[in-house]
This record gives structure tokens, C-alpha cells and sequence, in this order.
């Protein structure tokens, strides 16, 4: 959890180091877009290959020298003398991170059960946003405080202690991989889902920017293509035996897709709200850096509840916590955007939103993760990871793009933006939906078969 909480750290905290670094190191607005960007876009790219390099390599092995490449890409950073050395030690960055990252809920999968499996599950998603929240504090702490002179540069160097300790804890308290892993990596596979990958994520990072030339459409079209030349890769794998890069049957059950349809809705509203919800405070009521990240210390707080709460509650209740979570969401996202709270009220409706979202999350992962064999906890980890985070990046891309296009007042942007928030959250809510209808037809299903049926779904649940 604490190597996965780096890693989120680390995706925030550069945006509120950015300004810092243009006045140290005199970068073109394009290369400290690169600084900003390029970590998250060799981590999205790179999330299934890391699943899978965890399940051929081992697990505990992969997580480990990814968190030992990442915590020296930090020190990288920390010390880069030039514009250059830093674009490229984010993008290490990004690709130990992703390297690391899909061990974390791979180990969930094949090391817990049950009620222990949903505590897991429910602290990954504390963690989660914990990360994200805590990268926007620290930056604008540490930034601020100049510690020793070095401006910019601790918010990097302080992964640095925090890697070497979690590094000989890892190797002391991890559990040690079984066997020696099944299957050649499908260097084909990782070629076609990485072009892909950047195809798609490269016009969302860099088009709003650039103010979406022919090319970013051009690419994100090539993208369409390119994902169907990757699943008719590895489904050919498949048919003859072989290892596929991603195990496509993680997909074919119904509930799964509406899963991840689900949170990935929802996922683009709470980073784009992050982006949005910067500009609006800090450009349209003169807040500081400082008060934009503290005010959503009470959201991760509360989005941290949902998880611990979920096992806890009656199984009805349970079954429509993703619904009720979504609609909680829906109705504070409208709430602030009416509103326009700007002090305690809002610290308040953040909570109640972080909940919301927090409760919908760790159920649809838990919905999603249910009756999955472990042999396909790599498949799904690399899928749900990737998905994420090409939902948050495609979020900040599209709403932060409509935040800034709005003529008029910021006021009357942010009004906009959060009912856009509120018609998404509802959409989550309907996919939720139709993920509870097919997991109860699913549960119908396998109970009306015959006993050797029953018997393999048992079996497979217990695993």
C-alpha cells in the first residue's frame, strides 16, 4: 500500500511544483509539459505489461525492482541539473511505477479471502485517493517552506528515505513468489497495446495545450484501430494455447465490464474535479495553493471510510452500496456547483462527495474481483489499473478542456463543469446498475446448474 501511495504522491505532487521548476531550470512551455506529463504517460502505457511481468517474473520480485527504479528515478529528479535529465527521469518514473503499481492488487487477489480480501481492497482504496490528495499538500508545503534552499527539489528527494525503507521491509515481511512463472512475455502483444496506449493518451495529455490540432484527432482515430489489432492478436495466443498478454476472458463476463465502466465514470470526475477544482478556488476566488489542497483533505478522508465500511454492512445494503455511493456523488457535485460553497460548507460537501465516491468505488472493485481465479488476478489487476488511469487522464482532458473554453465568468464555468460532473456520476450509477442485474443473473445461473457446475464455482471462489 505504501509503495502505491508513492506512486499517486508522485502523480500530484509536480503539478503544484510546476511554477517552482519554471523559475529554476527556464524550460519551454512544451518541456515542463513533458516534466508534468511524461510520468503519467509511460505509467498508463506500461500497467498491463507490469501485470504481466509480475505473473511471469514473480510478483514480490517485480514489485521490489520496480520500487527500487522508482525510488532512483526520484533521486534523479531531486538532483536533475538541466530540463532534460528531469523529462527523463520522470518518464523512469512512470515506467517503474507501473512496474510496481499492478503487484499491489495482484497480491490482494491471490494472497487474500473473503472478509480479508475486502479490508485489503477497501485500504488500496483509501490509499488511492490518499495519494492523490496528499501529493497536492505535500508539494505545496514542501514548495513553500524552500526547505534548505533547494525550492523544487525536496518534493522528489523525499521518496528517497521513503523508498530504502519500504524496500528492506519489502524484502523482509513480502511473501516469497511460488513457483517460477508460467509463459513467455508477448513481446508482440506489448508492442501493439503500448502504440495503442499512446495513441490515445498522448493527444489527452498534450491536446488541450496545443489546442487540439488535426493530429491529436488523427491519433486518438488510430487508437481505434490499433486496440482491435491487439485483441485479434491475443485471441489468435489464446486459441493455439499460447499466453496472451492480457487474458481477454477477464472481459466476457458482464459484470466485470459494467464495473469497469462504472468506475472508470466516475474516476474522470474526481480528477478532473481535482483540476478543476484548482483553477476555480485559486483563478476565480483568489485562494492560495495551500487552501486548494487542504480543503480536500476532508474528501479523502471520507472516501477512505467507504472501503473499511463496505464488509461491515448488511449484505442487501451491500448489493446497492455502488448506486447509493454514485448518487451521493451525483447530488454534491450539483449541490457545489449551485452553491459555489467557498469555506466550511464546502470542506463539508467535499466530505460527503469523497464518501460517496469512496463507497461506490470499493464496491465495484469488489463486485468486479469477485469469483476471479487467481490465475487471472495479473489479467484483471493490469486491466483495472490501466483502466483508471486512462479514465483519469481522458477526464482531465475533457472537462478541464470545457472548464476553459466556457466564455464568461470562472463562476459560471465551474457552475457548468459541475453539472457535467453530476450527468457522468449518474451515468456511473446506471452502468452500477446493470453490473448488479448481470451479477445476480450470473448468481442465478450458476445455482440452477448441475452440481459439478456449483461445485467449480465454489472452487473458484475459494482460490
Amino acid at each position: 500500500m505504501l509503495g502505491q501511495f508513492m506512486v499517486n504522491v508522485d502523480t500530484a505532487i509536480v503539478n503544484v511544483a510546476g511554477p517552482s521548476i519554471q523559475d529554476d531550470l527556464h524550460p519551454s512551455g512544451g518541456a515542463l509539459e513533458l516534466v508534468v506529463s511524461g510520468y503519467t504517460l509511460t505509467y498508463a502505457v506500461l500497467l498491463v505489461t507490469g501485470a504481466r511481468l509480475g505473473e511471469a517474473r514473480g510478483h514480490r520480485r517485480m514489485f521490489l525492482l520496480g520500487l527500487a527504479a522508482f525510488t532512483a528515478a526520484s533521486l534523479a529528479c531531486g538532483l536533475a541539473p538541466v530540463t532534460g535529465a528531469l523529462v527523463a527521469a520522470r518518464l523512469v518514473q512512470g515506467a517503474a511505477g507501473a512496474l510496481m503499481v499492478p503487484q499491489v492488487l495482484s497480491g490482494i487477489q491471490i494472497h487474500f479471502t473473503g472478509k480479508a480480501r475486502a479490508r485489503a481492497q477497501g485500504m488500496l482504496v483509501m490509499t488511492l485517493a490518499g495519494g492523490a490528495v496528499a501529493g497536492q499538500v505535500l508539494g505545496g508545503v514542501m514548495v513553500s517552506a524552500d526547505l534548505f534552499g533547494l525550492g523544487w527539489r525536496p518534493a522528489f528527494l523525499v521518496n528517497v528515505p521513503a523508498g530504502v525503507v519500504l524496500l528492506a521491509a519489502g524484502v523482509r515481511l513480502l511473501p516469497r513468489d511460488t513457483g517460477t512463472g508460467r509463459g513467455r512475455l508477448d513481446l508482440g502483444g506489448v508492442a501493439l497495446l503500448s502504440a495503442s496506449a499512446l495513441l490515445a493518451v498522448v493527444p489527452l495529455v498534450f491536446g488541450r495545450e496545443a489546442g487540439w490540432p488535426l493530429w491529436t484527432w488523427l491519433s486518438l482515430a488510430a487508437s481505434v484501430p490499433a486496440a482491435g489489432w491487439f485483441v485479434r492478436r491475443q485471441r489468435r495466443i489464446a486459441a493455439r494455447g499460447g499466453s496472451p498478454l492480457v487474458n481477454l476472458g477477464v472481459l466476457a463476463r458482464p459484470v466485470v465490464a459494467w464495473s469497469l465502466g462504472s468506475i472508470a465514470l466516475a474516476t474522470a470526475t474526481y480528477f478532473a474535479m481535482l483540476f478543476t477544482l484548482a483553477l476555480y478556488l485559486q483563478q476565480g476566488l483568489g485562494k492560495g495553493p495551500m487552501f486548494s489542497g487542504l480543503v480536500l483533505v476532508s474528501w479523502v478522508a471520507a472516501f477512505g471510510i467507504g472501503g473499511p465500511l463496505l464488509p461491515r454492512l448488511p449484505a442487501r445494503l451491500a448489493e446497492q452500496a455502488p448506486v447509493i455511493g454514485y448518487a451521493l456523488l451525483a447530488a454534491v457535485y450539483l449541490a457545489i456547483g449551485l452553491a459555489h460553497p467557498d469555506g466550511v460548507l464546502l470542506v463539508v460537501l467535499l466530505g460527503f462527495g469523497g464518501f460517496g465516491l469512496g463507497l461506490g468505488f470499493a464496491s465495484q472493485l469488489g463486485r468486479a474481483t469477485a469469483d476471479v481465479p487467481a490465475r487471472l488476478a495479473p489479467d484483471l489487476s493490469g486491466i483495472v489499473n490501466t483502466n483508471s488511469q486512462l479514465s483519469a487522464v481522458a477526464g482531465v482532458a475533457v472537462f478541464g478542456t470545457l472548464y476553459l473554453g466556457l466564455g464568461g465568468t470562472h463562476r459560471h464555468a465551474f457552475t457548468v463543469v459541475m453539472a457535467a460532473f453530476a450527468g457522468t456520476a449518474l451515468a456511473a450509477c446506471a452502468a452500477a446498475l446493470a453490473g448488479g442485474r448481470a451479477a445476480r443473473r450470473e448468481q442465478a445461473r450458476d445455482q440452477g446448474s448441475s452440481p459439478a457446475r456449483r461445485a467449480e464455482v465454489t472452487a473458484s471462489s475459494r482460490v
